[in-house]
């Protein structure tokens, strides 16, 4: 950018940073909370609710179905009495390595000496023996490899996560463990602390630890760096939690985790498609490590949005290459028009009232990058403040909003998708245009799939987009069912867009619909919350038979 064009801004900017803070309509960018011990109760998560929560996101990694049901049920019962949409993301386990530790006791490891991994789950997990849920370990490691453990990786505090290097030196795998710890003790004076790592009865593997930690909880996440771990994508555990779980509840969204190819996402919806309605349930493909990394086109491609999972990333790449990634990996998802979902962001603030500067100006940047919604995990998981941590992280990125360039993004956007455009590419850009030409308070789009006020979206606009859902019944001959439902929820995590769902009696081909009363309805939510006031120009696009019409209404008192 030329440099007048920054002093240009500057002034403007600089007066931004005095003004105090307004309160608002919730931020265009959608916040993912996930529920567990510290926000299952009814009274804290319509707190969330209230704070900006759109999107619950449910961890099988941790806790059983019946655990997380009487969470879901307390969500049910804050969403009727908060009178706040929110929707339900069930996250995956997958191919996810975890030591085991069945006493709960707090494991005190201290660096300088020796660990041992063992896939037998049966032993008690000590300072000295970690139990994983991987036979293939000692196979899959090599001389220099990095083995990260933790909970959710990584706090970034040195003192709940610890890493391991790997020195592999199998002759020695027939030596006791006690002699293994004073010949490592011997060896790595003599070497400068070089780190070793060696096999016990083939598949125990004995490890330097690099950093004094201690790991309290039950599970802790191991990730070996930049090493393909051979168990499926979608473990059977999963297809069992998603069959029974996941249908009693019509999940709204799979976050597939460990996706590394386009053939984990093709998979999953051909699971997916076998269990009635599932079959419209979005997934969500989770980046996690390299493998992911290579294939993020081909996986782009196939899944409905993409879930950066930073943790475990930035531990396969090196801390300089992670802003790379997700500035590229939001830029390929803005441009496909599919949701990105940004996590690790406030993680001090599982412990602390308050994010650091870091993470503040962290989370501004992944809105100015164009992410759709902020995942948080442990900050409401597990953290001491669930309801601040939502509530801060929606300050932030509304304040990221008002500086978004987006003529700049406009531009580009219409750039990449060229010309001739399609005919509902074509309209969602025209009505993005006329709001901004004409300063429209809001967009107002009726819609049956939720596709068309997708694509608005898309070109994020600066004014709200009112999404209205026109249910349609449909049949199979034996059963009739009402669709809009999922349309509805799905638009919850999408940035910029606050759906409605109208009357079924509504049909979303109406040539009169702004007179009709489900007009009135979406014009009296917004003024409801201050988004819209009298004379306010309103931007409607809706379908009129088989042709699609941008309209502009001057409101009157």
């Amino acid at each position: 950018m030329p440099s007048n064009q920054i002093l240009l801004e500057e002034p403007l900017r600089m007066a931004l940073v005095l003004e105090p803070s307004k309160p608002s309509f919730f931020p265009a960018t959608k916040i993912v909370g996930t529920l567990g011990p510290k926000s299952s109760s009814v009274e804290t998560i319509s707190a969330c609710l209230n704070a900006g929560m759109s999107v619950a996101r449910f961890d099988f990694s941790l806790g059983d179905a019946a655990y997380h049901q009487e969470t879901l049920e307390n969500l049910k019962i804050a969403v009727k009495s908060t009178k706040k949409l929110c929707s339900v993301m069930l996250d995956t386990i997958g191919p996810e390595l975890q030591v085991v530790n069945k006493t709960e006791h707090p494991i005190s490891l201290e660096a300088d000496t020796s660990v041992v991994l063992t896939p037998d789950q049966n032993k008690e997990a000590t300072s000295n023996l970690l139990p994983i849920n991987f036979s293939g370990l000692s196979k899959a490691v090599k001389e220099g490899d990095t083995i990260f453990i933790g909970q959710y990786l990584f706090t970034g505090s040195e003192n709940t996560s610890v890493w391991l290097e790997a020195h592999k030196l199998t002759y020695l795998s027939s030596l006791t463990l006690p002699l293994l710890l004073l010949i490592k003790k011997i060896v790595a004076q003599l070497a400068s602390c070089q780190p070793i790592v060696t096999e016990l009865d083939g598949e125990d593997v004995v490890c330097l630890i690099k950093n004094s930690a201690t790991l309290t909880g039950q599970l802790y996440t191991l990730h070996v760096s930049q090493i393909r771990i051979d168990l499926p994508t979608l473990a059977d555990q999963d297809k069992e939690v998603i069959s029974t779980w996941g249908v009693r509840n019509n999940i709204d969204f799979l976050s597939l985790s460990y996706t590394r190819h386009a053939e984990d996402v093709r998979h999953a919806r051909a699971y997916l498609s076998k269990l009635g309605d599932l079959s419209q349930t979005q997934i969500f493909a989770k980046i996690e490590n390299i493998e992911g990394l290579i294939h993020f086109d081909e996986i782009l491609h196939e899944a409905d949005g993409i879930i950066l999972s930073r943790g475990n990333l930035g531990v396969d790449l090196p801390p300089e290459k992670v802003f790379l990634f997700q500035k590229a990996a939001i830029y390929k998802c803005n441009m496909a028009g599919k949701p990105a979902v940004v996590t690790r962001v406030v993680d001090s603030m599982t412990d602390n009232l308050r994010p650091t500067r870091a993470e503040a100006t962290d989370v501004a940047n992944a809105v100015l990058d164009g992410c759709d919604a902020i995942l948080l995990g442990a900050e409401t998981l597990r953290g001491l403040y669930p309801v601040e941590t939502i509530s801060i992280v929606g300050k932030i990125s509304a304040e990221a909003e008002k500086v978004f360039n987006q003529d700049m993004y406009f531009k580009k956007t219409v750039k990449f998708v060229g010309e001739p455009m399609t005919h509902l590419e074509s309209i969602a850009s025209s009505a993005v245009r006329a709001a901004i030409k004409v300063k429209a308070s809001v967009i107002i789009c009726f819609t049956s799939s939720g596709r068309a006020a997708r694509l608005i979206a898309k070109y994020r606009p600066t004014m709200p987009v009112i999404s209205v859902v026109i249910p349609r019944i449909k049949t199979d001959q034996l059963h009739w069912t009402l669709s809009g439902a999922f349309e509805l929820r799905q638009s919850l995590i999408v940035r910029g867009l606050f759906p409605l769902l109208a009357d079924p009696q509504h049909q979303a081909d109406l040539t009169n619909a702004t007179n009709d009363s489900v007009f009135q309805v979406a014009l009296d939510h917004g003024k409801a919350f201050g988004i819209i006031k009298p004379h306010d120009r309103v931007v409607v696009c809706q379908k009129v038979g088989d042709a699609s019409v941008v309209k502009i209404i001057e409101l009157e008192d």
